[in-house]
């Protein structure tokens, strides 16, 4: 009896992510439609494109996500689905896009026109036997041979090799992406090293957001990465506090004028331990998978799916059920005031209506649970320790959200 009620269970959930994938489908393909209409200047075309791509990737996952209870020839089936999706915004994007200039093809390098280096080893070549390719090594030992090649000290300055200025290039590169990557906006202090200050990315030649490998760290994305909201992601962090809501939930000003706030089309979290995320607005799904002892607040989005995951509490706002996959202590409350949207106040919260794919039992779950309200954050909390300052530490954040003792 008891397997009975459970294969119907396990029926139903097949049945339910057949009809999410579906409409999924649809709305992609409805996107991809209006692409055509879509203005190409101002980015809005671009944008729209990103969405496209995030969407049908996040659809990947997601099947991916289910392996676990769908049969193989579903799964063949819905991979096959979302590769004619990836093919027609292929042929979607190939309609748009400017037909390519005319070029004049290169003309092929004079076979007789080579370096003095090649020269020698031609002749170490004729002089062994062999034949080789100039510039690559050769077992030929050239002790037969009577040319030699031009010691490098006795090139002329046109033939010299520049490695002092590559050197410097490359130093110079690398400091720039160090400033792109925390001195854009700098840290309160000035300096973006420091380990006492909060860290402002500035992600300027970056068109999606990724922050990985940190420790101890408190990174606020400045409104000004709102151009980079494509995709985002957060990985592998730990003791940290990363605060990801500005560009998605502020109204941005610019040269141009004001901008709407930039949602991210997609956002995954994933290997992240003992931290808060301020996660902002997505506009399409939220995935959460592997965080522990962590708070995670999530403004507004269309899907919120956590798999593996345990003693998290999550602050939400999500469109349709959230699902949960494989966790162990989760809590859920409705996302604070302090970081609603005008979006958010215009569409309904489903943040207490957990779907969890691994518990079809009738009963209480005990793989999680809403959030009394006395046991919730206090906006006083979210509106003056989160944010920092010189006088609040890190600790002192982690601490008052509960993820330190």
């Amino acid at each position: 009896m008891a397997t009975s009620a459970q294969s119907n269970m396990q029926l139903g959930t097949k049945e339910r992510f057949f009809a999410y994938f579906k409409h999924e489908v649809t709305a992609l393909q409805e996107q991809m439609e209006r692409l055509a209409t879509t203005a190409p200047s101002g980015g809005e075309r671009k944008d729209a494109v990103d969405h496209c791509l995030a969407g049908i990737d996040r659809l990947s996952h997601e099947v991916k996500d289910a392996s676990s209870y769908i049969p193989a020839y579903d799964q063949r089936t819905y991979a096959d689905a979302i590769k004619a999706l990836g093919e027609k915004l292929q042929k979607t994007r190939n309609d748009f896009a400017p037909p390519k200039k005319f070029q004049f093809s290169t003309a092929r390098k004079n076979a007789s026109a080579i370096s003095i280096n090649d020269a020698a080893e031609l002749a170490q070549q004729h002089g062994s036997g062999s034949l080789h390719v100039p510039g690559y090594p050769s077992d030929a030992s050239g002790t037969n041979s009577s040319f030699a090649p031009t010691p490098l000290d006795k090139l002329s300055p046109s033939e010299e090799k520049p490695e002092p200025d590559l050197h410097a290039r490359v130093n110079k590169n690398l400091s720039r992406a160090r400033e792109d990557e925390y001195g854009g906006e700098g840290g309160e202090d000035g300096n973006a090293a420091s380990s006492s200050a909060i860290r402002k990315p500035s992600f300027s030649n970056a068109s999606s957001i990724t922050i990985s490998n940190h420790t101890s760290v408190h990174i606020l994305l400045p409104t000004s990465a709102s151009h980079a909201t494509s995709s985002g992601t957060v990985s592998n962090v730990r003791h940290s506090v990363v605060d990801l809501s500005p560009p998605t939930t502020s109204t941005t000003t610019n040269s141009t004028g004001a901008s709407a706030p930039s949602p991210f089309a997609g956002l995954t979290l994933k290997n992240i331990k003992d931290s808060l995320i301020i996660c902002g607005a997505v506009a399409g799904s939220a995935h959460v998978t592997s965080v522990e002892n962590s708070v995670v607040v999530v403004a507004t989005c269309r899907q919120f799916r956590m798999h593996s995951s345990k003693n998290v509490d999550v602050y939400l706002h999500c469109a349709s059920r959230p699902i949960i996959e494989d966790c162990e202590g989760v809590r859920f409350a409705e996302v604070p005031g302090a970081y609603t949207t005008s979006d958010s106040k215009q569409t309904p919260n489903q943040w207490d209506k957990i779907d969890d794919f691994t518990w079809l039992k009738a009963g209480p779950n005990p793989h999680y649970k809403l959030l009394d309200q006395a046991d919730r954050i206090s906006d006083e909390v979210w509106t003056q320790t989160v944010p920092g300052g010189h006088s609040v530490s890190l600790d002192d954040i982690l601490r008052a959200v509960g993820v330190l003792r």
